[in-house]
This record gives C-alpha cells, sequence and structure tokens, in this order.
C-alpha cells in the first residue's frame, strides 16, 4: 500500500485524523510504500513553514518498516498522460505511481478514486 503525503504524517506525528480502520489496514498491510515525492513535499512544506519538522525522518521510516521508492519512468509516463482532475503535482505523482504499479493508497482525498486509484480512506 501507498501512502499519501498527509496519511504518512498522521501516521508519524500519531494525529488521531488517521482513523481506526485505517490504523488496522497500516498494520494489516504485507508492505507499505513511502514515495520520495513525500518525502520532498514533507521538506518543502517545512523549509515554509507550513509544517513542524520531522526529526530523522529517513531513519523514523525505516525504524517503522516501511519502504521506500521513488519515481520511476513508468510513473512519469503516465504523469504526462493523467487527466487534470487534481492540482497538486505531488498527489498526480502519487496518483501516476500508484496506477503504474496497481497499489491501494491510503489517502482521505477523494479525488484519487476519480482516477480509479484504489483507495484506503485514512480519516475512517
Amino acid at each position: 500500500m501507498l501512502l499519501d503525503t498527509n496519511a504518512l504524517y498522521w501516521i508519524l506525528k500519531g494525529d488521531p485524523r488517521l482513523g481506526p480502520s485505517a490504523r488496522e489496514a497500516v498494520e494489516r498491510a504485507p508492505s507499505l510504500l513511502v514515495s520520495d515525492i513525500s518525502l520532498l513535499e514533507i521538506a518543502i512544506k517545512v523549509s515554509v513553514g507550513k509544517l513542524p519538522a520531522v526529526e530523522r525522518l529517513p531513519a523514523r521510516l525505516t525504524g517503522l518498516g516501511f519502504d521506500r521508492t521513488g519515481i520511476t519512468d513508468g510513473a512519469l509516463e503516465r504523469l504526462q498522460t493523467l487527466p487534470v482532475l487534481h492540482r497538486d503535482p505531488f498527489d498526480r505523482m502519487l496518483i501516476a505511481h500508484a496506477l503504474t504499479e496497481s497499489l491501494p493508497v491510503l489517502t482521505a482525498d477523494a479525488v484519487f478514486r476519480q482516477y480509479g486509484v484504489r483507495v484506503v480512506d485514512a480519516s475512517r
């Protein structure tokens, strides 16, 4: 399961917006993938003051057993053909990645479904 940036941040911060069913899905998932695009988004938001820093982020991901994934050529190609239903470039890249690799995404963003992405609702 691929984690949307918000879902990842909620997990890392113990945020109650991550719902109980979502927590259960995280615990049951055979693997949890974190895209480098999410790490980029977090770093940018921290640098402009939109989010508090996550100390030792890469080490925390490793400690939690999350697998990191980069931006693949297939996802880049898919991104170029996506309709513009979502304006956020980070989310669009996650959507392209999920579609290319047939991955479900843990997200509270309903727009992901409009692209045909299998969604696990992070807010439930």
